[in-house]
């Protein structure tokens, strides 16, 4: 009777092990999976970023040369030039030699 116990106990045991191994094998794979998937989540963001930053660099370029254009009427604001142009046009002033003419209608 006891070899009988003893197969039987063994035979037990070997099912009890390959249903661990089985169990093992099963949450691996389930981790597999689940990084997989983060993974290409991650490379979907990753490619989104790349995508945002090139058009945030081409935003800061035409910032700095919007920056340029800036300092330059900096300057020509300070010009007589800039002056005489705003008093003919705005407040319609005129130099003392110069000839007003207006279209008749």
């Amino acid at each position: 009777m006891k070899s009988y116990g003893k197969s039987r106990r063994v035979r037990r045991d070997k099912w009890a092990n390959r249903m661990a191994i089985m169990g093992i094998t099963l949450v691996v794979m389930c981790l597999a999976i689940a990084i997989n998937i983060k993974g290409a989540d991650l490379k979907r963001s990753d490619e989104g970023y790349r995508i945002r930053e090139e058009n945030l660099n081409s935003q800061v370029g035409l910032e700095k040369k919007r920056t340029e254009e800036l300092q330059e009427y900096k300057v020509y604001v300070k010009t007589k030039q800039y002056a005489e142009e705003v008093a003919k046009e705005k407040l319609g002033l005129v130099k003392p030699d110069e000839l007003l003419l207006k279209p008749s209608r």
